[in-house]
Order: C-alpha cells, then structure tokens, then sequence
C-alpha cells in the first residue's frame, strides 16, 4: 500500500519487542512493589506496563496499516530480582530514556525516507517520552527523598495525585 523501506519496517518491528519489554519490566516492577505490600506503587507501575503494550500495539497497527511486513520479535526476560524502591524506579527511568533513544532513532530514519505517515506516528511517541520520562525523573526524586522508611508517603502520593504524570495533565 505505502512505501516502506527495509530499514523502517525493521525498526518498527524491532520496537514492537522494545515496547513489550518495557511492558514486562513494568510487571516485574509492579510485582516486586506488591511483594513489598506498596499497593499504590505496585498499581501505578502495573498501569505503565498496559500503557508500554498499548505503544506496541500502535506500532503494529501502524505496520498493517501501511502494508509492511509485520514481524513481531521475540523479547529477553526483564530484571527479576530487585533490592529497593530506588534501585526499581530508577530502573524505569533508565528504560524510559532507552526507549526514549529508540524513539529518536526510528524518527530520524523515517525523516530520512521522508514517509510522512511514520513521522506523524513518531512526532507523537516523541512528545509520549518527554511525558514518560519526566514522569519517572520526578518519582525517583520523590522516592529518594522520601527514602525506604518513608515510602508510606509515597504511597499516600500516589493515592492523592495518581503519580506525577496525572499531576502534568491536571495542570495543561
């Protein structure tokens, strides 16, 4: 239908697995959370891995829509084994900037094909990242300030606001 290259069709199909990792560390990291009986924090992260799998799915809509070849990859099993509140969320903000990263370079090979199509989709997961980065930058700063003792307060933040992204949205 649409001209595709090579390249872009890879690199999509390759972030569908990306997206879906990120989606699994989300559950690994809602999971540890649970374990820790920090339902808030545990919820808020369960929600980001739905919203990781969500952008999969926009990237193989996207591909059918155009007539590429849809290749879903195969995705590595995310971090089971976390020690603290920091060390998890810390690991959502290092994802977030990895997938950030991704984003760029996908966007920078859709400019070079100049398909406008795959540009659009990008334009939107690029402003998708600053949310989603700045969102994880402000919840490690809240968790280290609050520190392992104090993560009731975290909870009870979370509870209060919904997390620092709903705060954003609140405030446009």
């Amino acid at each position: 239908m649409f001209e595709t290259s090579e390249k872009l069709t890879r690199g999509m199909n390759e972030q569908i697995g990306n997206e879906m990792y990120a989606s699994m560390k989300y559950v690994a990291i809602g999971s540890y959370f649970a374990v820790e009986s920090l339902p808030q924090l545990s919820e808020f992260f369960f929600r980001q891995a739905e919203e990781e799998r969500e952008h999969a799915l926009k990237f193989v809509h996207f591909l059918i829509d155009v007539g590429a070849p849809l290749e879903i990859p195969a995705i590595p099993a995310p971090v089971s084994q976390i020690s603290s509140a920091e060390e998890a969320v810390a690991l959502a903000l290092e994802s977030e900037k990895e997938v950030t990263r991704q984003i760029d370079a996908l966007l920078k090979t859709a400019l070079d094909d100049r398909h406008r199509l795959a540009e659009g989709l990008l334009d939107w997961f690029v402003n998708e990242q600053l949310e989603e980065v700045n969102t994880m930058d402000t919840l490690l700063k809240i968790v280290r300030r609050a520190g392992e003792s104090g993560l009731l307060y975290v909870e009870e933040y979370l509870a209060r606001t919904g997390g620092p992204a709903a705060e954003q949205v609140g405030a446009e």
